[in-house]
């Protein structure tokens, strides 16, 4: 995963050197713009260092996917994250199904509620309220996705019966996948409307897998069927087969944030561990 921005690689030649490197995903990350007031610490945290100036030059996630998915052909194309919560649903709906769509369902909706306060009240969403909006927000882009004549009436999202194309090559629509720390109200909608789970390394405790193990069986899912993911995980051969033999599938490796000598050096010294993990 990188930030894609205009002081970094291309990311249209990053998804090219990914590919031919035999990576199985490819991960962008989302922030519409970052407030100068900047009175939320970097992810909430009031002992973060202050937050790093490539957060506001990043480049729209679903633009830069769709330009990777036009030269490539098996890497999957992941949003990590997209800030569900202060998007409008109709219009995310059709970008997620358009992406899925042009590059041959191979789109990964990672979501995730957000932190910064300040970005989230520039498009009208209140922090306290974030997870109950992307919760309808969701469900509701299911509805656009599955049915020819969707109608969605909740709290946050309403509308009329109404025709939305294209529909996502991924039957159902693309795996949807929470990132974030578990606490119960977040196991629970992983139980309700995902597909899997990716917390981030060495901030979110792993063991929070009971709880969404927990909140599956309550609605009777099995948990088996929640993949399980890492964000930010270690690029060493070790901690990545202990992960593996945890349960984990995916491994998310983050790429430097410099020039593009410094990305293609690191991304050379991770693609010795993409054939170790296959074997």
């Amino acid at each position: 995963m990188i930030f894609p921005t205009d002081q970094t690689i291309d990311p249209v030649e990053l998804a090219r050197e990914s590919e031919a490197r035999g990576f199985e995903s490819l991960w962008f990350p989302e922030h519409s713009h970052i407030p100068t007031s900047r009175e939320t610490p970097w992810g909430g945290n009031p002992s973060a260092p202050p937050l790093p100036e490539f957060y506001w030059r990043t480049h729209d996630p679903f633009v830069s996917l769709a330009a990777c998915a036009a030269v490539t052909t098996d890497i999957k194309l992941g949003t990590g994250i997209c800030l569900v919560a202060q998007r409008d649903p109709i219009h995310t709906a059709k970008e997620v199904a358009s992406l899925d769509r042009i590059s041959g369902g191979r789109l990964l909706f990672g979501i995730g509620y957000g932190w910064n306060k300040e970005e989230m009240a520039h498009h009208g969403t209140a922090y306290g309220d974030r997870r109950d909006i992307l919760r309808e927000n969701i469900l509701a882009m299911k509805e656009l996705w599955t049915n020819d004549e969707a109608s969605f009436d909740g709290e946050h999202v309403r509308f009329s019966s109404s025709w939305s194309w294209p529909k996502p090559t991924q039957d159902g629509g693309p795996p949807i996948i929470l990132g974030g720390n578990a606490g119960p109200k977040t196991a629970a909608h992983i139980a309700e409307f995902c597909d899997g789970w990716m917390p981030i390394g060495g901030r979110h405790p792993l063991e929070k897998w009971g709880l969404i193990a927990d909140a599956c069986n309550a609605i009777g899912r099995d948990p088996e069927t929640v993949e399980r993911g890492l964000f930010g995980a270690r690029a060493d051969e070790a901690a990545l087969v202990e992960l593996a033999e945890a349960g984990f599938s995916r491994a998310v490796l983050g790429l430097p944030q410099g020039p593009r000598d410094d990305v293609m050096a690191a991304l050379d010294s991770y693609a010795p561990l993409v054939d170790a993990l296959r074997a």
